[in-house]
């Protein structure tokens, strides 16, 4: 699972904003956002570099 939806939430960004800045459609944002899909690992360290955060903040950890 991921975090995206979170981060955009705190920086007051949207899904179609980081749609168009990683050059996908709305649609597979948004399946990334919803945790129907979940990113390659090279996305999702391009969604870190948009959003200015390390990539380990976007991530769910399964450990408690």
């Amino acid at each position: 699972m991921n975090r995206i939806k979170e981060v955009l939430e705190d920086q007051g960004r949207s899904q179609k904003w980081l749609a168009g800045k990683l050059g996908k459609s709305y649609n597979m944002v948004n399946a990334y956002v919803q945790n129907r899909q979940q990113p390659r690992l090279e996305v999702l360290m391009s969604i870190a570099e948009i959003l200015d955060i390390d990539v380990k903040d976007l991530i769910v950890s399964n450990k408690e």
